[in-house]
């Protein structure tokens, strides 16, 4: 009788920035063929992950999405959301904020991450003493030098890709060792999973070559490009609006809420945030048609498609929890 590998994935309770953490349950095939229903509730040790006390430790696994695993032999990945025990959403559980039931908001994040080499502490591609050469000939680059953890990179995609994820492309950013990956999915929900899916298997894979994966919104300072996760976002309304004042008057929603947002945009972003380097200072707001140094992008191909189409927040960090971003995204647009 065949076994089956599920690989239970949750967030724990570091902070300022949640981990994590991952375990293996096996079970029969004929108890199992796939199904998100067939994934029973789990329980872990919350006390061992900054998430309960010792004396009352237990805390429960709610399978809330299911991928197959292409990098383990009849394995399925499993991301949870975090319950006590009496099954109300545990304070850590930033899905079960999400008010989006009907995923009439759709989202694409564009994930950045720098691949460091955990023996110097600096970015693949940077000498052990020193700097490489400045920006300019890294983002979207090719050749030795330039493009430097390919291998990495490369089989990341193949392995979300088989998995079943909405990866809609790569590429490599604008600092040497930067790289860049797109998800897309229609729900929030669902695109925060993927996000958070695609994360472990990065980490996964970085794993086998030796190197580290970081999400520090500021990996190295000075004059290089930090990391963020910019949230590009829609709902019915954006999508079939046809006027540019709706999408203005939607973008004021988000001016007065500024402290709201940057609570959950993620930690240090301060550091990325300085109006330098493609963002805006993180004490501003503003927004713009095509403008890459504004709070909020209004893409060009929104106008072009007589303002039907998305917004794109840029100021979340790559160390933000996609679940919250999109949270206080949705409850900006729909208050």
């Amino acid at each position: 009788m065949a076994k089956y590998k599920l690989e239970y994935i949750w967030l724990d309770g570091s902070e300022p920035t949640q981990g994590m953490r991952s375990k293996t349950k096996v079970v029969d095939g004929e108890k199992f063929t796939g199904k998100l229903e067939e994934c029973p509730v789990w329980a872990y040790d919350g006390s061992s992950t900054n998430q309960a006390p010792g004396g009352s430790s237990d805390l429960l696994l709610k399978p809330a999405a299911i991928y197959p695993d292409p990098d383990r032999r009849n394995g399925y990945l499993v991301m949870c959301e975090v319950l006590n025990p009496d099954g109300s959403p545990h304070p850590t559980n930033g899905r079960a904020t999400i008010d989006d039931d009907d995923a009439d908001f759709w989202f694409g994040f564009e994930q950045e991450y720098t691949l460091m080499d955990p023996g110097t502490g600096k970015p693949v591609g940077f000498p052990e003493n020193g700097f490489p050469a400045p920006q300019g000939p890294y983002y979207c680059s090719v050749g030795t030098g330039n493009a430097v953890g390919r291998e990495v990179v490369e089989e990341h995609l193949d392995l979300c890709i088989d998995a079943g994820l909405n990866i809609e492309g790569i590429n490599a950013e604008v600092m040497c060792g930067q790289w860049e990956y797109q998800i897309f999915a229609k729900g929030a929900k669902a695109a925060g999973d993927q996000i958070w899916v695609a994360r472990y298997l990065l980490e996964r894979t970085a794993e086998k070559y030796g190197v580290s994966v970081s999400l520090h919104p500021k990996p190295v300072h000075g004059d290089w490009n930090g990391s963020g996760m910019h949230a590009n976002f829609s709902n019915s309304t954006l999508r079939n609006a046809g006027k540019k004042s709706v999408y203005e008057e939607i973008c004021e929603k988000f001016r007065p809420r500024v402290k709201e947002h940057i609570a959950v945009y993620g930690a240090d972003n301060d550091q990325r945030l300085t109006g330098l380097h493609e963002t805006q200072s993180i004490d501003k707001f503003s927004y713009g048609v095509s403008d890459r140094g504004a709070s909020i992008r209004i893409p060009i191909i929104t106008v072009e498609q007589g303002w039907k189409g998305w917004l794109e927040d840029r100021r979340p960090a790559s160390n933000a929890d996609p679940y919250k971003v999109a949270a206080v995204i949705i409850a900006t647009v729909k208050g």
